[in-house]
Order: C-alpha cells, then sequence, then structure tokens
C-alpha cells in the first residue's frame, strides 16, 4: 500500500488536516498540509477549517491544537509521543511553586501540558517569548516555566529578572560543547546555531541563537555554505530542501547515541498517521474545567503574537 497516496485520499475525504512539527521524520512532513514550529503550528490550528486535525508532533503540540479547536477532532499517531521537557513540570508541584510566589505573572513556555496552561497566565513559544515577556509591566514579577535554559535566556536578552521553574528539553541538554568544539575546529568555515534551549555554555559558542523557525530562515539568509546545528535534527530535512547547496551538520550529544533525535517525536510513523486519520483514534481529550482556564493564557499569545512589534 502506498501510505502517502492512501493518506492524501483519506485527507480528501474526510476533510482532515495534517499538521507536523518541524522535528516529525522526512516522511511524515512530506505529507504535511502545514509543517512549522510551536507559534507556526498554533496559528494554523486556530484557523483551520477542516473537520479533524491530524496532529504529527508530541501531545502538548495536539492538545493545543484542542484547546483551540474543542469542537473538532484532534488525533495524534501516538499518544506515548510525550515531551521531557513538560513532563518536567507536574501540576501539583507547579501549582505550590506559585502558592510560593504571589503575585507573579505566570508566562508558561507553549511546551507544557494543558493543566500547566490551565495555571499561567500568558503563554509563549521560543518565537515570540522576547515579546511575551516585554508584553508584561516592569513593576511587575515573573515566573517563567517549565524551561529554564531559554528562560535564562530570555532574562539576558530582556534584562528582565524572572523567578524559573527547574526543567529542561532532554534534547537540548546533552549537546556536547566540547564535541561542538572539535566539530568547529574540523569546519572551520561552519557558523553554528542553535535553539535557546540549549544550556548557556553551547548558547555562548553560536554565531546565531533562535527558534526553529528562525534557524529556518536563517539559514536561507545566511551566505554561508556550512552549519553546526544544535537543536533536533529533524529540522536538518527542510534547511537541506530549501537549500540544497548547503551543508548541514548535526551538533553531537555528550554520548553515543543519537540524542538529537527527540524519541518522542520519533514514535509518531506515517503508518501510525495513516491509522489515525483512518480510524479517528487515538483522539486527544481534554476535561471541560480545565480547557476552560488553559485556552486563556493561549488566546492572549496568539493576540499579542498578532500585534505589531
Amino acid at each position: 500500500m502506498d501510505l502517502h497516496k492512501e493518506i492524501e485520499k483519506l485527507k480528501k475525504e474526510k476533510n482532515v488536516v495534517v499538521l507536523a512539527h518541524y522535528y516529525q521524520d522526512s516522511d511524515i512532513q512530506d505529507v504535511a498540509d502545514y509543517i512549522g514550529d510551536s507559534l507556526g503550528l498554533a496559528q494554523q490550528a486556530e484557523t483551520t477549517s477542516a473537520d479533524m486535525i491530524a496532529f504529527a508532533g508530541v501531545h502538548f503540540m495536539a492538545e493545543t491544537a484542542k484547546l483551540l479547536n474543542p469542537d473538532k477532532k484532534v488525533v495524534l499517531p501516538d499518544l506515548n509521543a510525550g515531551c521531557s521537557l513538560a513532563d518536567s513540570c507536574p501540576p501539583d508541584a507547579f501549582r505550590k511553586f506559585r502558592e510560593e510566589h504571589p503575585n507573579h505573572v505566570v508566562i508558561s513556555y507553549v511546551n507544557c501540558t494543558a493543566e500547566i496552561k490551565a495555571l499561567s497566565d500568558i503563554i509563549c513559544t521560543s518565537s515570540n517569548a522576547v515579546k511575551i515577556v516585554e508584553s508584561v509591566p516592569v513593576d511587575k514579577k515573573i515566573i517563567f516555566a517549565p524551561d529554564r535554559n531559554l528562560g535564562a535566556y530570555i532574562m539576558k536578552k530582556t534584562g528582565r529578572d524572572m523567578v524559573l521553574w527547574n526543567g529542561s528539553c532532554m534534547v537540548h541538554e546533552i549537546f556536547s560543547r566540547e564535541k561542538i568544539m572539535r566539530l568547529k575546529a574540523r569546519y572551520p568555515q561552519a557558523e553554528m546555531i542553535a535553539h535557546p534551549e540549549c544550556e548557556e555554555a553551547v548558547l555562548l559558542m553560536a554565531d546565531f541563537v533562535g527558534s526553529t523557525s528562525a534557524l529556518l530562515n536563517y539559514t536561507s539568509r545566511s551566505s554561508t555554505k556550512e552549519f553546526i546545528v544544535s537543536t533536533e535534527s529533524g529540522i536538518i530535512y527542510q534547511m537541506q530542501k530549501n537549500n540544497p547547496d548547503k551543508v548541514f551538520i548535526p551538533a553531537p550529544p555528550d554520548n553515543n547515541c543519537a540524542c538529537n533525535n527527540c524519541p518522542h517525536m520519533k514514535l509518531n510513523t506515517l503508518e501510525k498517521l495513516y491509522n489515525c486519520i483512518k480510524t479517528g483514534k487515538p483522539e486527544i481529550i481534554i476535561p471541560d474545567d480545565i480547557a476552560r482556564k488553559a485556552v486563556i493564557p493561549l488566546k492572549r499569545m496568539l493576540e499579542l503574537s498578532a500585534q505589531p512589534v
């Protein structure tokens, strides 16, 4: 069976839109109607006219689509496609943390569960985090969760002092500064680009730091022909498609495994995507009481993102 053809056929029959993150395998990216980072995917989810959203990403991303489309069916190829960063912020512990810091505006990175979004005032992505933080009056104290590395990076960019939740992404934490230095010596003409979820020691080495989509756009704008890419390696597929004359080298992790591949993202396969569109399962279900609260800071983010700088 030609899964690409069968998926295209089902999409038309059932009025399904396939949204895929840049970190998905290339065969999934090839059948997606839209490929993007968390902000772009949320914006697409908010405006889609499809009857069903098949979300090729991880659980919190599909939850975001469901929050923005409570009356639509949202399916995820594999319900076990979670997120180490989201898992690092349990709702009960975060609720207590928030209570220990009263009178703080809570800004949560979109890489969190619906329960954490329901405990937040504004959501942000790596694309708009600086803008979101700067939208908060300077006399207001801020809690930033759950990614401590992104939070620290935003603090340096904005000069705002924030209370950081101690969470992190297993993929972006694992990059080895020493191995990257050796790689830079082998490729002296290469630019090193990094996602702000990386640790500060890695970010200090980077020629450019930005969100997933910003990294992609930068590689097209730059006249450089070689890049060391410090983020999940799935993005390299789009970088190579957009720039066939350039070389992209995945930054090495601090061990011998392929830990620059997110194991959660890679749980989704083309066959699972086909099955979830065909059966309408597994479906994302969010309790109404959580959904009502969680959608408010999410929509606030989208409103602020749409406003001119």
